[in-house]
């Protein structure tokens, strides 16, 4: 129609292909081949700079980068070796400066010795050793002592955590094992009480259940404590649960096909229970074997006792 202004050409919408000629497509192919023929020259010049002679490619530069994280930790135990019995045949004063001329202070001469001595005495360390491949995280496990380590054996992540994430981690096992020592201490105290206070009344004629009362007494009052305390973890443990689905289906678009993986905040203290749950299997464990060391065959005999009938139990007799 006489008069009309012509439409503006429609905005493209959609990948780059679309819409896109032969020739254009072919334009992109090439600049893309281009590009990455660009990324190989560089990375070939930067190999041959460096003196490098293996493979390019992703795969096999991570695996190598594995390889030598491994032999970075190995790299210190087996310096800390040879430093240690090179100041057990050093004369007397010269072993500082026989470690300087080798390029190292003292402060690092001296956690590399540290380092190779206690892995020699340490099994926990020794596993550690194959497992981090951090030197720095290596570093930080060996001023820690055998009860805090002894868990960190079972931590799927630990090959994966800086230094800084493994202070974190050791910092709570400290306070986890100070914890239990305090516990461990008081009810050694309160036996000791218990026993003093048994002792202080054996000149007195009294029946022996009035005498074991103050037993029986504590014993009630640690089972409703350690039950109660059970039963807070497993409650935290469907309450994190609920929460997290919480999260999930209400946050905008949620769909209820897509995976939700747990971020690491999250998962940070899903583990921090679990490892709590674990070292209170672990102490039942300990206490059940002690328990049965000293009493086992004694209530085994009592136990079948009293199962008998009152005519079995009166034969017996």
């Amino acid at each position: 129609m006489a008069g009309r202004k012509p439409l503006a050409p429609a905005d493209q919408r959609g990948p780059d292909f679309v819409g896109a000629t032969p020739a254009d497509m072919a334009a992109q192919e090439a600049g893309a081949r281009n590009a990455l023929a660009v990324v190989e020259a560089n990375a070939s010049a930067l190999a041959h700079q460096l003196g490098y002679e293996g493979a390019l490619t992703v795969g096999t530069l991570e695996d190598e980068i594995r390889f030598y994280q491994r032999r970075t930790v190995e790299a210190i135990l087996e310096t800390g070796k040879r430093l240690l019995l090179l100041k057990e045949i050093t004369p007397h004063g010269e072993f500082t400066q026989r470690v300087e001329l080798l390029g190292f202070s003292d402060r690092t001469a001296r956690r590399f010795m540290q380092a190779a001595a206690k892995t020699a005495k340490s099994a926990n360390l020794a596993v550690l050793a194959s497992q981090v491949k951090s030197s720095s995280a290596f570093l930080e496990l060996v001023t820690h002592d055998d009860d805090v380590l002894e868990n960190f054996q079972e931590m799927d992540d630990i090959d994966r955590l800086s230094a800084s994430q493994l202070r974190e981690r050791l910092r709570q096992a400290e306070q986890d094992v100070k914890f239990a020592a305090e516990k461990r201490a008081k009810a050694e105290e309160r036996a000791d009480k218990a026993e003093k206070k048994l002792a202080g009344k054996r000149p007195v004629v009294a029946p022996l259940d009035e005498r074991i009362l103050p037993f029986k007494g504590e014993i009630a009052e640690r089972q409703a404590l350690i039950e109660n305390g059970i039963a807070a973890h497993h409650e935290a443990t469907i309450a994190l649960e609920q929460w997290w689905t919480e999260e999930v289906t209400q946050a905008p678009g949620y769909d209820p096909e897509a995976p939700a993986p747990l971020p690491r905040s999250v998962a940070l203290v899903a583990l921090h229970l679990q490892d709590s749950i674990n070292r209170l299997a672990e102490l039942v464990g300990a206490a059940q074997h002690a328990f049965a060391e000293r009493f086992g065959d004694d209530l085994a005999e009592a136990r079948q006792y009293l199962m008998q009938s009152p005519e079995a139990a009166d034969a017996a007799a």
